[in-house]
């Protein structure tokens, strides 16, 4: 059974949209921001396949630069950082139940104030 997706990172990029699994393994490397050289190293290649492979990544998507080439990859959802997914979690977490911490024990009576949070406006 074959995976659809690969994670570099916090990243993680979906295959068959148009690169080629070592391209998009070098495209979440560099969305992680490491360099030519560092992705060299994970990847167990030369920093000139690294060049290669991203050169070619780049063609394909009609980036010229390397910031380019992660934008317009995030922009097609090839890519996606892992984070949103953890933000998703903790978003859901809000919506379901009131912030803990905004909470505030009175001491004594035992009740429960809420912290209001206001801004002041100066004319």
């Amino acid at each position: 059974m074959t995976t659809n997706t690969l994670t570099a990172g916090n990243w993680q990029g979906n295959l068959k949209m148009g690169l080629a699994p070592r391209e998009l393994e070098a495209t979440l490397w560099a969305a992680a921001d490491l360099s030519q050289k560092e992705i060299a190293k994970v990847m167990g290649i030369t920093p000139k396949s690294v060049e290669k492979r991203l050169d070619v990544a780049r063609f394909k998507l009609g980036a010229r630069t390397m910031r380019g080439l992660v934008l317009e990859a995030f922009k097609r959802q090839i890519i996606s950082p892992l984070l949103i997914l953890l933000c998703a979690v903790f978003v859901g977490q809000g919506a379901i139940g009131d912030n803990q911490l905004n909470r505030v024990r009175r001491p004594g009576d035992g009740r429960v104030a809420v912290r209001r949070i206001e801004s002041y406006q100066t004319v």
